[in-house]
């Protein structure tokens, strides 16, 4: 069963995400607040950890989950050959709803699953998130839910599916925005949406028209 932490005072919070920095560290899964959705979070470098957030998902290797970072700059710490299109759409949307797909650093020494030689990426716009993230680097994140089910967006609908699977749930009351994230596939010369989310497409083409550029829509609607 897991520990559950609020976030309503500075104290509190202290305490939340020194107690998920904690978890993180000895190879356990955390609950999350992000600005989308709640999300189950395993250390990135972890092959274990990553393997548990799976089975406690429900998922298989075949569903990799995206990771989180603290910072735009760690972009490039990650992924190789960014194409001019997705830096300006981090520029715009980070931090913020918006999943960036690239061709990832062949150098990194982890297992996130079948990804292709790709890591998905988001930098999210919540200081709880953001605060754990300083702390213990970039995390493997996914909804908080079982595979099928509706993602959490409040603590008690993540510990209702999950809490028995993490060690440290952080509650940040109901998440603002309650809609995931807009992943874009940047791993070409023309991006594509993959998953219909929070960003819509003609947000994202904003930014790239007066670029020359366009993303084509192949997503899927979130569930």
């Amino acid at each position: 069963m897991s520990e559950r932490y609020p976030t309503d005072t500075e104290e509190a919070r202290e305490a939340a995400v020194e107690a998920a920095t904690l978890a993180v560290q000895r190879g356990e899964l955390v609950v999350l607040p992000t600005d989308t959705v709640y999300g189950i979070a395993a250390d990135a470098f972890d092959p274990a950890a990553v393997r548990d957030l799976l089975d406690a998902k429900g998922r298989g290797r075949d569903m990799p989950p995206p990771v989180l970072v603290s910072s735009p700059t760690t972009l490039d710490a990650l992924a190789v050959r960014v194409p001019g299109y997705a830096r300006a759409l981090v520029e715009r949307f980070w931090p913020g709803p918006l999943t960036v797909v690239c061709h990832q650093q062949t150098s990194l020494q982890w297992d996130l699953g079948d990804t292709r030689d790709t890591v998905a990426v988001r930098m999210p716009d919540h200081p709880v998130a953001l605060e754990v993230l300083e702390r213990t680097g970039p995390l493997a994140v996914s909804s908080a839910n079982l595979s099928g089910m509706p993602a959490a967006t409040d603590a008690d609908q993540a510990e209702e599916m999950l809490g028995d699977e993490v060690a440290v749930l952080v509650d940040a009351g109901e998440s603002p925005g309650g809609e995931a994230s807009t992943i874009v596939d940047c791993t070409g010369d023309q991006g594509r949406v993959l998953r219909r989310g929070a960003l819509s497409l003609e947000a994202l083409n904003e930014v790239l028209e007066p670029l020359g550029a366009t993303l084509t829509d192949e997503g899927r609607a979130t569930t």
